[in-house]
């Protein structure tokens, strides 16, 4: 247990954090001999092999599956503040996390926290140091195994509605094996460019008038590359490898009466010709800077409004990511209980969740739109079964979840959706999940609309939101007067903007789609288009300001 607690604080320091997975093409028919050409695969493959022969207690219950996952993760960051270099950091290791199930596909150990254990490996290809942290996680695992199927059998006793679904799916296992990738970047040059871009706000004459408002000014580079290995004793194999480059630029300042004002940018893609050149970076950085000197100035929202909200694509991406994307996975319910999954859409299957004009597909296959890269695109799962595009709303309606390999109710297989943080268990998890309309306006029959609802309720003004921060706070919010004009605003959040909002609260959505790439634990993205809301609150936001600083920075 100590040794697992030292696996995840060391991840969670930032050692190993998310990757953004990249479909490789899997080797035309390949087989376990092709993969044993691997020395990973060939270890992990003798020891599965052993562990299935070998592995059983006297009088206790022999494993009916075992699967063992390593990740390799390369990982190379560098910070800097105020036009300096902070420090970089550049690592290597990986990490084997081994799932053992005993009892059987309609009944075993397996509970809402996972199961198995994690151990740190070698990076080098040691077959005999491989094979010994598999042996050593094996062990560990298949006791906790064992420890778990007794208490599961114990509390099933106990409930009055047995399980509705199987534990554990049956699926056809593949093989599939993607070249691994390698991490390659120029650190000094990196070093040198976020020390640069984070000191644009004092160094640059556009900006630099406004520098001795500016209370924090940041910049980091972080690239990332993670292999993958899955084996399990059905028979699956497979190897994929991931990358991920970004930069990313914040900035913050507060208005005369103490109010924090913060923006932030970033550019990602799957390599690091992707990103941002450095003339394109300083445009950005350059209007964020300019904002914050606009929004010290704007004016607070003080009179609550009750009205029609127009969202852009980019802040509709966000609002669609925290209300619609978790509650579309499907997620095995309480012991016990009637559920079929947990979540605001566990009872809404085929119940209309979202406007008839809206439909909602999740496509991992789909790697670029408009040019950009989708960091949410993936081939193969984190339980080894191929990704398959899901059509979960049609005409309003949810048809489809999101699922893995623990069954639900009316969901019995997986389709391609488990998905894993470095050391964590798979669940199911959105890809690439595209939101459209089949009666999108352009931006100019948004705002019409937008004002014709407020015209027929007498509205004296509305509200257009370009970005979202936190918790519906928005970032930059225009107050629009019915004459069209447009001033920027601050001080404000949302509310009423929930799921019963995007059932029967949208008037109508933008045609164009906006690309909202999520590089988190377990690489997201959204689709969207804009979206009007017939009625939102925009209200003073709740919060205490804090004093100004006592004394000017430094020149």
């Amino acid at each position: 247990m100590k040794r697992t607690r030292r696996i995840l604080n060391l991840f969670a320091a930032g050692l190993l954090s998310a990757a953004i997975l990249v479909p490789g093409s899997a080797s035309a028919q390949a087989t376990r001999a092709d993969a044993e050409k691997d020395p990973v695969l060939k270890a992990m493959l003798d020891e599965l092999d052993r562990s299935m022969a070998h592995l059983q207690l006297p009088g206790f219950e022999k494993p009916y599956f075992i699967e063992y996952r390593i990740e390799d993760v390369q990982d190379f960051e560098t910070r800097a503040s105020y036009g300096a270099g902070e420090g970089s950091q550049n690592s290597h290791a990986r990490v084997a996390r081994i799932s053992v199930r005993v009892g059987d596909y309609k009944t075993d150990n397996s509970g809402p926290r996972g199961d198995g254990a994690l151990q740190l490996t070698t990076i080098d290809d040691d077959p005999i140091a491989m094979r010994s942290s598999l042996w050593t996680g094996t062990d560990q695992a298949y006791k906790a195994a064992l420890a778990a199927y007794a208490q599961k059998q114990a509390e099933l006793k106990q409930v009055q509605t047995p399980p509705q679904a199987d534990d554990f799916s049956k699926e056809k296992p593949i093989v599939s094996l993607a070249e691994p990738r390698r991490l390659s970047v120029d650190k000094k040059a990196w070093n040198d460019r976020v020390a640069h871009d984070s000191g644009i706000y004092r160094t640059d004459p556009a900006v630099s008038i406004t520098q001795r408002e500016i209370q924090y000014s940041t910049a980091a580079f972080h690239a990332r590359v993670t292999t993958t290995w899955i084996v399990s004793s059905e028979g699956a194999i497979v190897r994929k490898s991931a990358s991920s480059y970004s930069e990313t630029f914040g900035v913050g300042t507060q208005a005369d009466d103490g109010m924090r004002l913060d923006r932030s940018y970033g550019t990602s893609g799957l390599d690091v010709s992707d990103l941002d050149d450095a003339g394109e970076f300083k445009k950005h950085v350059l209007t964020l800077i300019s904002s914050l000197n606009d929004l010290r100035k704007a004016p607070l929202v003080e009179e609550e409004y009750h009205g029609p909200v127009l969202l852009s694509a980019d802040a509709s991406a966000d609002t669609l990511h925290s209300l619609l994307a978790a509650g579309v996975t499907a997620t095995r319910p309480k012991l016990g209980t009637e559920a079929r999954t947990n979540g605001p859409f566990a009872s809404s299957y085929h119940a209309r969740i979202l406007p008839e004009f809206l439909t909602v597909i999740d496509d991992p296959a789909l790697k670029t739109w408009d040019g950009k890269d989708l960091v949410g695109s993936y081939s193969v799962d984190d339980e080894a079964v191929p990704a398959q595009t899901v059509k979960l709303v049609a005409d309003g309606h949810l048809e489809n979840y999101l699922i893995g390999r623990t069954p639900v109710r009316d969901f019995p297989e997986s389709n391609g959706h488990a998905r894993a943080g470095v050391t964590g268990p798979p669940r199911p998890v959105i890809g690439v999940l595209k939101v459209t309309s089949l009666q999108g306006l352009s931006d100019e029959e948004l705002n019409q609309k937008l004002l014709g609802i407020a015209k027929d309720r007498g509205l004296k003004c509305v509200y257009y939101v370009e970005t979202l921060g936190a918790e519906a706070t928005p970032r930059l919010l225009y107050r629009i007067e019915m004459d069209g004009k447009r001033q920027l605003v601050r001080g404000a959040v949302l509310d009423d903007l929930d799921q019963r909002a995007l059932r029967s609260g949208v008037e109508a959505a933008g045609k164009n789609l906006w690309v909202a790439n999520y590089a988190t634990e377990i690489p997201e993205t959204v689709l969207a288009p804009a979206l009007l809301f017939s009625d939102v609150t925009v209200k003073r936001a709740n919060e205490t300001n804090d004093k100004l600083p006592y004394y000017p920075p430094p020149d």
